[in-house]
């Protein structure tokens, strides 16, 4: 973003002779006032003269010095002038906005047989198609730097999310309790640290981890339905991706390229008094790791996802058409404490938990990208997560399994483009048994049919080199035990496995085997 803020002599005329035209208008009017009015178009006159000569000044040739320049203005003018144009020569405004008109469907049955223990129960509430207004990753932001020396600069980025179809506030909902405010100040990637063109950058603040936005650019869905963060990064299936988001309380490292070649890492320490990372972490305002309180309907604690400190690294290469990349990520003492309760510890522990469901949970993957002369773009990604907890707790374990993604994108003009995109999970060693899934003995299931697939399809049209439009739809198709959802990875609308029934009624249901489907038009400007 540019500021130019030197006037032209015509604004000055211009600005300097309406009050004369004016003027004038009224002698006719009252020829008694003529004398005055000569007067004052004398005075006008004389401080066009004195403006046009200061004008003339500012307009100084190339060569003239900074000294005869700033003559022409009180020395008090000038230094505040100069520092403010210091100050923002290296500040830019940014930002994106994407809104849409969709429909989505939870493609849920009727009723089911079995939910979580022989119970016959029908959804609650309107599960089929609904119409809604969404708005998608949408955000502004302000970032720049200030020069220590040479080569060394401070750099600096404050970015918040935009709410343009909604009013912003806490992210409550009926089946989780979150004070967080995601359109508040900030909220966003932010940041303040050391940035060297030789050396790279170290930063600290909240960001996407390397771990994310090292495979960002394969994912031609990124805010839409069927985004792939709906199942690569995403364990539990939920709309909340574990292996792929942004940390907060972020200390990390950005490399240049050398050769092609670059890397990125980071640490975010656990910043948590329990030792079972149970409570908020110091100075947070709500659990680790988007483990919402109340997620599912459950206790309003940290027992769903909240772990201590998190690692995150990633390489890539780069050259012509090629892309390639690796990426590893770790979360200390994750608890899940809150998915087991029929076990013999729990019920031996007071809360009623098993606190031996705490433990490591990893992840990594490799993905390539590769643009062909027929401007096809192919991307695929092979992942792995797992979660490290004792032999007894594998029958409830739905954290582990593997996964996959191919996307392809055809530009069919220069502003017009088709992608499509597949995602497969693979079944996890258990599941926990809580929705329509009945546990085998108190623990949960074993070996279950959880694996899920997606499919995405979308057309974009460049309307200019800012302004994009888009239709999408994409679907969900679950195997019988598995409840993936649809929406995440920076949705304002989402879908999920839940019915309508409200806390009041106890908590909504979560019902497995959904064929979840979204269809939506949107319009997306960057600046």
């Amino acid at each position: 973003m540019t500021f130019n803020l030197k006037p032209s002599r015509m604004a000055l005329a211009v600005a300097f002779s309406i009050p004369s035209l004016t003027l004038c208008g009224t002698a006719l009017a009252d020829p008694a006032t003529d004398a005055r009015i000569e007067a004052l178009e004398q005075q006008v006159k004389t401080l066009m003269t004195k403006l046009e000569q200061v004008s003339e000044k500012q307009e100084a040739p190339a060569d003239a010095t900074p000294t005869k320049v700033a003559s022409a203005m009180p020395q008090a003018l000038t230094d505040r002038a100069r520092k403010f144009f210091e100050a923002i020569k290296d500040v830019e405004f940014y930002g994106n906005l994407d809104v849409s008109l969709d429909g989505s469907t939870k493609g849920l049955k009727n009723s089911y047989n079995d939910v979580g223990g022989g119970r016959v129960v029908s959804p609650v509430g309107q599960n089929g198609w609904q119409g809604d207004l969404s708005t998608n990753l949408s955000y502004v932001g302000v970032r720049g730097k200030h020069p220590v020396n040479d080569t060394l600069s401070l750099v600096y980025q404050l970015e918040t999310q935009i709410d343009v179809t909604a009013t912003a506030g806490s992210s409550n909902s009926t089946s989780a309790q979150d004070t967080t405010v995601k359109g508040a100040l900030t909220s966003r990637n932010s940041y303040l640290g050391l940035a060297d063109a030789r050396w790279g950058a170290v930063k600290l603040g909240k960001t996407d981890a390397p771990y994310k936005t090292s495979t960002a650019r394969m994912n031609p869905f990124s805010g839409m339905w069927g985004d792939y963060s709906v199942i690569m990064g995403n364990t539990g299936g939920d709309n909340r991706v574990e292996f792929g988001t942004r940390l907060d309380h972020a200390l990390w490292y950005e490399s240049p390229k050398w050769r092609g070649w670059s890397f990125n890492a980071l640490i975010s320490p656990g910043q948590n008094r329990g030792y079972e990372n149970s409570i908020q972490a110091s100075g947070e305002s709500s659990c680790t790791g988007g483990n919402i309180p109340g997620s599912g309907g459950g206790a309003i604690t940290c027992n769903d996802g909240s772990y201590g400190s998190a690692y995150s690294a990633s390489v890539s290469y780069e050259n012509g058409p090629l892309y390639v990349t690796g990426a590893y990520e770790l979360h200390s003492r994750v608890n899940r404490t809150g998915d087991v309760a029929g076990t013999p510890q729990a019920l031996a522990d007071p809360t009623g938990l098993d606190q031996n469901d705490v433990g490591n949970e990893y992840a990594y993957k490799i993905g390539a990208q590769y643009s062909f002369p027929t401007k096809t773009t192919v991307s695929a990604i092979y992942e792995v997560m797992r979660r490290n907890i004792p032999a007894y707790l594998a029958e409830q374990n739905e954290r582990s399994r593997n996964g996959y993604w191919l996307a392809l994108t055809q530009d069919l003009t220069p502003d017009d483009s088709l992608s499509i995109g597949w995602a497969h999970a693979n079944a996890s060693p258990g599941d926990p048994g809580q929705h329509n899934t009945s546990p085998v003995d108190g623990i949960g299931t074993i070996s279950p049919d959880n694996a899920a697939n997606m499919y995405t399809v979308a057309y974009k049209h460049k309307i200019d080199k800012q302004t994009t439009w888009y239709a999408n739809y994409a679907v969900t198709a679950n195997h019988a035990l598995a409840h993936y959802d649809l929406g995440a990875g920076g949705r304002g609308v989402t879908a999920d496995c839940h019915d309508g029934q409200t806390i009041a009624s106890g908590a909504p249901n979560c019902y497995a085997g959904g064929r979840l489907q979204g269809v939506s038009a949107g319009v997306n400007y960057k600046f």
